[in-house]
C-alpha cells in the first residue's frame, strides 16, 4: 500500500506519505462495519475531529492484490486536470477523479488502510491526515 500510493505521489511530484497504525486501525474499523453490512458508503464521521480523508474500494473477494485496487484510484488521473478543486475534472464531474486527487493531495502527510471480506466482497478503507478533496484549494 505505501509503494503504491507513494509511487503516485512521486509521479505528481508531492512529498511521500508515512504510515500511520492509528489511521489504519479506523480503516478496518470501517471496514468491518461495511462487510458486515454489506453497503458501499463513505462513513460520515459525525464525531470525527478532525474528519479524515477516505477512498473506499469494494471488489469480488479474493480477486484483487492491493496493488490493483490503490492502481485502479491512481487510474482516474486519466480524467484529472489540474485546477482549483472540485473543478479538477476533464468531465466537470469532479467524484470521477476523487480517490485519485485524495491520494495525491499535497497537503496529506500520512495515511492507513485496511480490507476485510464477507462471503462475497472485499473492502478496502484508506484513511488520510490532512485529510483532501477540500473545495477552494488549487491543484496545479
Amino acid at each position: 500500500m505505501l509503494a503504491v500510493h507513494n509511487r503516485a505521489r512521486y509521479d505528481y511530484g508531492v512529498a511521500p506519505l508515512a504510515w500511520d497504525k492509528r489511521l489504519a486501525a479506523d480503516a478496518g474499523h470501517y471496514a468491518r462495519v461495511l462487510a458486515r453490512t454489506g453497503r458501499f458508503a463513505h462513513d460520515p464521521q459525525a464525531k470525527r475531529k478532525p474528519r479524515q480523508g477516505e477512498n473506499l474500494w469494494m471488489g469480488t473477494r479474493n480477486a484483487f492484490r492491493y496493488e490493483k485496487m490503490v492502481d485502479l484510484m491512481v487510474d482516474e488521473r486519466a480524467q484529472y486536470r489540474p485546477g482549483v478543486f472540485p473543478d479538477v475534472s476533464r468531465t466537470g464531474r469532479w467524484w470521477e477523479v476523487a480517490h485519485y486527487t485524495q491520494l495525491i493531495w499535497p497537503t496529506t502527510r500520512k495515511f492507513g488502510c485496511a480490507m476485510t471480506s464477507n462471503r462475497s466482497d472485499d473492502f478496502l478503507v484508506c484513511r488520510y491526515l490532512p485529510a483532501g478533496n477540500i473545495v477552494g484549494i488549487l491543484l496545479r
